[in-house]
C-alpha cells in the first residue's frame, strides 16, 4: 500500500494546545492537530480493511492548516473516478456525515456540493435534429472532458471559495441534453465539494485543495455498471456504452489518479468511510470543546 505518512508525528505524546501557555500558540495548535491527524490516518492506512490506497503528507499537512485556522478561507474537495467506481456514493456519505455534525452544533452553511454533470454543454438542438437522444449519442461523445464546460465549473468553485453567492446550472439527464443556467443558488460554505468523471482533469483540477481519486478493480466496476445498466433499461446497448466509457476512461480518467493526493478504495464498506470522517470530526469537537479561545476558529456560526 502506498502512503507517505510521517511516523514521527505518531510516536510522540501530544498535549492539548489550549492547556499550554505559549507565545506561539498558533504553531502549537497546528502541531497538535497535525499529530492527531497523522495518528488517525496512520491507523486507517495500516488497518486490514483500509479505505485508503494512498495518502500524501501534503494532504494531511494541508488539512491541519485548515482545521487549526491557519488557512481561514473555505476549502474545496474534488473527487474523481471512472463510472461505477463509487465516487458519488462516497461524496454523499461525506456530505451526510459532515452535515449531521453541523446540525448537532447548529453550524450554518458548512458544505456545498457542485454536481459536475450539471456542466455538460447544452446539446438540446443537436438531440432534436438527431430525432432522439440515442441517435444523438451515436455521433456525440459524452465520455470526454470536452463535453463539459469545466472552465465555468472552476469559476464557480473559485467564487464560492472567496465568499460569493453563485447560481449553478442544472443539466437535464432525462435525454433532452438541455442545460438550464443560473438555476440552483449556492451560498459560500466552509467546504465546497464536487465529484465526477473529469473532476481532476486539466481545466479544473487546480480549483481543489484536496484531490481524491476513487480506485476500483475492473471486475467490481464492470459488475456495478451492468447492474446499473439493467436498472436504466439500456438493453442491448449496454455493451457498447460500457466499452466506450472504459476505453475513454483509460485516456481521460485513469491518468488523473497521479494528480490525487488521496486515493480511496471504491470497494470499502460504506460505513468505513463515515467512521473515518467521524474520527476527523471528533478531533474538531475535541478542539472546540476544550478551547478557551474564540470558537469561530473552527466552528463559525
Amino acid at each position: 500500500m502506498q502512503n507517505s505518512i510521517n511516523k514521527e508525528f505518531i510516536t510522540k505524546e501530544y498535549t492539548n494546545p489550549f492547556l499550554v501557555n505559549n507565545k506561539s500558540g498558533n504553531q502549537v495548535l497546528l502541531r497538535f492537530v497535525e499529530k492527531r491527524l497523522n495518528k488517525i490516518f496512520f491507523d486507517e492506512v495500516n488497518s486490514s480493511d483500509s479505505i485508503f490506497k494512498k495518502v500524501s503528507n501534503n494532504a494531511i499537512r494541508k488539512m491541519a492548516l485548515f482545521l487549526s485556522g491557519q488557512i481561514k478561507r473555505a476549502c474545496s474537495i474534488g473527487i474523481a473516478g471512472e463510472t461505477a467506481s463509487g465516487k458519488s456514493t462516497i461524496a454523499y456519505d461525506i456530505i451526510e456525515t459532515i452535515q449531521s455534525f453541523a446540525d448537532e452544533y447548529r453550524i450554518k452553511n458548512v458544505i456545498t456540493r457542485l454536481n459536475t454533470d450539471d456542466y455538460y454543454y447544452d446539446r438540446s438542438e443537436m438531440v432534436k435534429k438527431a430525432g432522439s437522444f440515442a441517435e444523438f449519442a451515436k455521433h456525440y461523445d459524452l465520455d470526454v472532458p470536452e463535453a463539459l464546460e469545466l472552465e465555468l465549473m472552476k469559476k464557480h468553485i473559485k467564487q464560492l471559495l472567496f465568499g460569493d453567492t453563485v447560481y449553478l446550472p442544472k443539466y437535464d439527464m432525462s435525454g433532452t441534453a438541455i442545460r438550464h443556467d443560473n438555476v440552483t443558488k449556492a451560498v459560500p460554505s466552509k467546504i465546497i465539494i464536487s465529484e465526477g468523471l473529469f473532476t481532476l482533469t486539466e481545466k479544473v483540477v487546480d480549483a481543489f485543495d484536496f484531490k481524491i481519486y476513487v480506485d476500483v478493480s475492473r471486475e467490481v466496476q464492470k459488475s456495478r455498471f451492468y447492474k446499473r445498466a439493467k436498472d436504466r433499461n439500456l438493453g442491448d446497448s449496454a455493451d457498447e456504452v460500457y466499452n466506450n466509457a472504459y476505453s475513454k476512461a483509460k485516456i481521460h480518467i485513469h491518468p488523473t489518479a497521479t494528480k490525487a493526493d488521496i486515493i480511496l478504495s471504491g470497494e470499502a464498506d460504506r460505513s468505513a468511510y463515515k467512521k473515518f470522517i467521524n474520527k476527523i470530526l471528533d478531533l474538531v469537537e475535541d478542539i472546540y470543546s476544550d478551547s478557551q479561545t474564540d470558537s469561530s476558529i473552527l466552528l463559525p456560526r
